[in-house]
């Protein structure tokens, strides 16, 4: 049986290993010239259970409401007549209590674990080399009360079984040396031991070399138009050079998904989440971090790539808007110079704009449709890295016609 995977990215890619790993014929559809080119190709590598929380919380709409009228919030609402924006709007508002909170993040911890085990076994048997490192990652406190608070929140995470540590700012230094010169503007941190780093660009390029290798057919520059398809099956994709015919689907196409699925008449409950990045060279004698994290205060994550140090930052609904200027990373970059004021080269940044596929509870949209050749594996949000094994893995078992190890709940259409 022939499985056409709509979708080049992470999730696609691994999509693809688990199925032609049993011998599947998998093709890969994309309209970039390489694998990984959109959200997952500059994001914050940061492999991380440890942040697993939703970004529906009682907090949110106060947040969401400031960005109206004050700028550099790290969350930011641009209001504008979209009425995909305003419906999945609602959905995130209904996600938004103590108790949805709380059961959502539990559930995308339990995925993300799952995932991380998965993400560790192949790393091993496959060799790959992404300038990974598995020394933990730090979630850094500006304020004395949000330390408090952030410490409160992680009961959910420690009751899903996850080990963390809360750290005193000498602590902190003692465990990334290179904060030593922000100390004074730490309150303190929370420590996850078991979270990693590294680039998911460059891991989605190896493993399809290795997909390549069992056999699996990459066929990009393809941009998807359309269906070819009946009431309850889908006989082939559209391309805008000609049809690709197929026995199954598999939707992975991240924030576009939604699209292509409307045309079927499916409303997914996915919306693009702007996000930027900033990449810049480590030179001799700079004072880098090795260790990921994420300044709490400004919401901006940094990660350690060999000789490269990105950082992450913002979430801006703003549709399908990917363009960027130098000056939208200008708070960020204050940031990681206030941080790791001899960190890096920032004279000479790399700018980096995608969307994030969220779904309003935070969770992927995993298995079958009413079309009983198609299946979802979409809506991976922030976390993409951290899931694209463990959601790869599941919709490769129920293609398989096995029972996946890891429960569905909450995670189907």
């Amino acid at each position: 049986m022939k499985t056409v995977i709509l979708g080049g990215g992470i999730v696609g890619v691994t999509t693809a290993y688990y199925l032609a790993r049993e011998g599947h014929e998998v093709v890969v559809v994309d309209r970039q010239p390489g694998v990984a080119r959109e959200t997952s190709f500059a994001n914050a590598g940061l492999v991380a259970p440890g942040h697993a929380y939703t970004w529906a919380s009682p907090r949110a709409p106060k947040i969401l409401l400031k960005s109206l009228f004050l700028k550099g919030q790290a969350l930011r609402l641009k209001l504008r007549f979209d009425p995909r924006m305003w419906s999945w709007g609602l959905k995130f508002l209904a996600e938004c209590s103590a108790e949805r909170s709380r059961e959502n993040t539990a559930r995308k911890l339990r995925l993300c674990l799952y995932s991380q085990d998965l993400l560790q076994e192949l790393t091993a048997q496959e060799n790959l080399r992404y300038d990974l490192i598995s020394g933990g990652c730090l979630y850094v406190y500006r304020d004395p009360a949000a330390f408090e608070r952030g410490v409160a929140a992680t009961s959910v995470l420690s009751d899903g079984g996850l080990t963390l540590q809360r750290l005193t700012p000498d602590e902190v230094v003692q465990r990334e040396p290179s904060l030593a010169a922000s100390r004074s503007q730490i309150a303190g941190a929370i420590f996850c031991p078991s979270d990693e780093s590294g680039d998911a660009h460059l891991f989605s390029q190896q493993l399809a070399q290795r997909c390549e290798q069992l056999g699996v057919q990459f066929l990009m520059d393809r941009p998807i138009t359309g269906w070819d398809h009946s009431a309850d099956q889908i006989r082939a994709v559209h391309t805008d050079k000609g049809p690709i015919t197929g026995d199954r689907f598999v939707l992975a196409l991240g924030s576009y998904s939604p699209l292509l699925a409307s045309k079927l008449g499916y409303g997914l409950p996915v919306y693009p989440v702007k996000g930027y990045s900033m990449t810049v060279p480590i030179r001799e004698g700079d004072e880098a971090p090795t260790l990921g994290g994420v300044d709490e205060h400004n919401l901006v994550a940094w990660a350690r790539f060999g000789n490269r140090l990105r950082f992450t930052a913002t979430a801006e609904f703003a549709g399908y808007d990917t363009r960027h200027q130098p000056s939208d990373f200008a708070d960020m970059l204050g940031v990681a110079r206030q941080l790791f004021p001899r960190g890096a080269d920032y004279g000479s940044p790399s700018y980096w704009s995608c969307l994030r596929p969220m779904t309003p509870a935070g969770a992927p949209i995993l298995g079958a449709t009413r079309h009983r050749n198609l299946f979802l594996n979409t809506g991976h949000g922030h976390m993409g890295w951290t899931m694209a094994c463990g959601t790869g893995r599941i919709v490769a078992d129920l293609l398989c016609g096995r029972k996946p190890q890891h429960s569905l709940e909450g995670l189907t259409l």
